[in-house]
């Protein structure tokens, strides 16, 4: 119910109640403004976008604690929501007053810090995801982030940094005896860091040639570390190959396991800490006399290879772990053959073909 009336001074008086009998007013100069709001107002209660103009007096801060205690979160996601929510410039400024102006300049503010292309997005999705929450919970009637400029990402081609055969090997080669499984693992069967340091024997077939990625290693506050589910959900079955088995063999022959099963061992027969990992990592590339290699590129080192023995979108998503095949389109893309790759392929076997004279032919037989 909605109504417009004039009051003694002269002002117009409109106003309306809400879904909940509430009552909202208020007052115009003219009654044209005062009908205009109106209509806007009955527009949104319409088509579903009406919000309380009250609701919106929370901050975001406030706003965000109470969310997250609803969501289903595991730690890793928990710390990174705190992290980005707790980063904005804009935590006490009530949502409804929150303008794209206020998300513009803390991601500005991002880019000075001179963060990382990639840590500067997904904190922006991060509050980003706030901000619909609070569209979807009627607090705000619009997302004040949506059309927000982020920093351009590097094309993958051009970030992407993927070790040759020959690199692998002084790493390899360089490695103490009980990292070389290790480093084996991640540059042959493509495990993130945080799924090697969680490999148990168990995980391990070495009859079938498989290995079960089932949990993964992630460090938490004070040093300790945290045994989780692979991320996005990424169990997998990796197929091994023989020469790798062999390493895995060696590895369990010659060095003893931790009390539940770990292939490798850091403080108190846990399985390694990130920062472990790292320290072997950098004092392996000092070794072999080589510099700017990641543990990552590893994993990179391994997709590459599938690609180039011809293998699948789907075949290289499942090897990988990734959830969609899109994510590996998105990752990998630039290594595949192109359709002028193949085009010229297929002319090549073509002219050939064409070319050489059958075998019973005259100009055959003369020779």
């Amino acid at each position: 119910m909605a109504s417009i009336e004039k009051r003694p001074d002269g002002v117009w008086r409109a106003r309306y109640y809400d879904e909940t009998g509430k009552q909202h007013a208020k007052h115009f100069g003219r009654k044209v403004e005062a009908k205009a709001w109106l209509d806007e107002v009955t527009a949104s209660v319409v088509i579903g976008t009406y919000v309380d103009p009250k609701a919106g007096r929370v901050t975001f801060t406030s706003f965000y604690e109470d969310w997250r205690e609803r969501q289903v979160w595991v730690p890793g996601t928990r710390r990174a929501m705190d992290l980005a929510a707790g980063s904005v410039a804009f935590g006490n400024v009530p949502l409804s007053k929150i303008r794209k102006s206020h998300v513009e300049m803390w991601v500005k503010g991002m880019v000075v810090k001179d963060l990382a292309v990639g840590t500067i997005h997904t904190r922006a999705q991060n509050v980003r995801s706030v901000l619909r929450a609070a569209v979807e919970d009627r607090v705000i009637p619009r997302d004040p982030s949506a059309g927000v400029t982020l920093p351009r990402r590097r094309r993958a081609e051009a970030s992407m940094e993927i070790p040759t055969t020959q690199t692998v090997g002084k790493i390899l080669a360089a490695a103490d005896n009980d990292f070389v499984a290790f480093v084996a693992l991640c540059a042959f069967a493509g495990l993130r860091l945080g799924e090697a340091a969680a490999v148990q024997l168990g995980d391990v077939d070495f009859l079938r040639r498989t290995l079960a990625v089932s949990r993964q290693v992630q460090r938490v506050n004070g040093g300790a570390v945290e045994i989780r589910a692979p991320k996005y959900g990424s169990e997998r079955t990796v197929f091994l190959a023989s020469e790798l088995v062999k390493i895995l063999a060696r590895h369990v022959e010659l060095l003893p396991l931790g009390e539940d099963g770990w292939l490798f061992v850091g403080q108190g027969d846990q399985p390694p800490h990130q920062n472990t990992v790292g320290h072997r990592w950098r004092n392996t590339l000092k070794s072999a006399g080589l510099t700017g290699v990641r543990l990552h590129d590893l994993r990179h080192y391994y997709a590459s290879g599938l690609i180039a023995a011809g293998c699948d979108v789907v075949t290289v998503q499942r090897a990988l772990g990734h959830s969609k095949a899109t994510t590996t389109l998105d990752t990998y893309s630039h290594l595949w053959p192109t359709a002028e790759d193949r085009t010229r392929t297929a002319a090549d076997g073509m002219l050939a073909a064409a070319l050489s004279p059958p075998k019973d032919s005259p100009r055959t037989l003369e020779r």
